[in-house]
């Protein structure tokens, strides 16, 4: 329900020129398929962004972050922390570490209150201040790249040939709930990957995958995925 609330919601905000919040791949699809017949703007943060906002005409009014430590963050602390103090997932877009470095793009109108509010991540004394919000235009996001040598493309063969475990497992996993595909809980481990599939693990991160590479002589796939940094 709430999420077919928060479909609706975005789509008659681009109905009524009005500009979304920051939206998901699952989202910006959910929207496209209804109003594909009008035509809208797409903003980007920076080229690689996962989180967009449509529009219409009025630019969004979005700002840049930078999150001060002085102990290392990892990104699904900054996330989880986020979601911690009440703030919805369409109002901040990506998370970016760069170079030891953390930044988050939030919608304008929370910025003032974030400033003044938020101060600790998972134990760690933090602060925010706001940063010219073309400072990452150029931001390429870093990945490993990685090939393996797989039976099928099914998600549970990949997955446990990615972490190093047994399908037993990783239906463990599944039905735990720790296996994020594009944006969707994972709950069918026969579900052959795409090209492009976007999947997350729980405490071993989160990985784009690239397809096959090339049949082995034995009739196996190798395979190549990216692991975000």
């Amino acid at each position: 329900m709430n999420e077919y609330y928060d479909i609706e919601k975005n789509v008659n905000k681009l109905l009524s020129g009005k500009y979304t919040f920051f939206l998901d791949g699952k989202m910006q699809y959910e929207v496209h398929k209804r109003i594909s017949k009008l035509y809208y703007n797409i903003f980007k943060p920076f080229n690689d962004s996962e989180n967009v906002i449509f529009y219409i005409t009025d630019i969004p009014k979005v700002s840049l972050l930078e999150i001060i430590s002085n102990n290392p963050l990892r990104h699904q602390d900054i996330m989880g922390s986020f979601y911690n103090f009440g703030i919805d997932k369409e109002m901040f877009g990506d998370i970016v570490i760069d170079d030891g470095r953390y930044f988050i793009y939030v919608i304008d109108n929370i910025k003032d209150y974030l400033i003044n509010t938020f101060n600790t991540i998972k134990n760690n004394k933090v602060y925010l201040k706001e940063i010219d919000i073309n400072y990452l235009n150029n931001y390429q996001r870093k990945y490993s790249e990685n090939t393996i040598i797989v039976s099928s493309e099914r998600v549970d063969t990949i997955i446990s040939r990615i972490i190093k475990t047994n399908r037993d497992v990783i239906k463990d996993k599944i039905k735990d709930k720790d296996i994020i595909l594009n944006y969707e809980v994972l709950s069918n481990p026969s579900k052959i990957l795409k090209k492009g599939d976007i999947f997350s693990i729980r405490k071993y991160g989160k990985y784009k995958y690239d397809g096959v590479i090339k049949s082995t002589k034995k009739d196996n796939l190798l395979v190549r995925y990216y692991k975000y940094l």
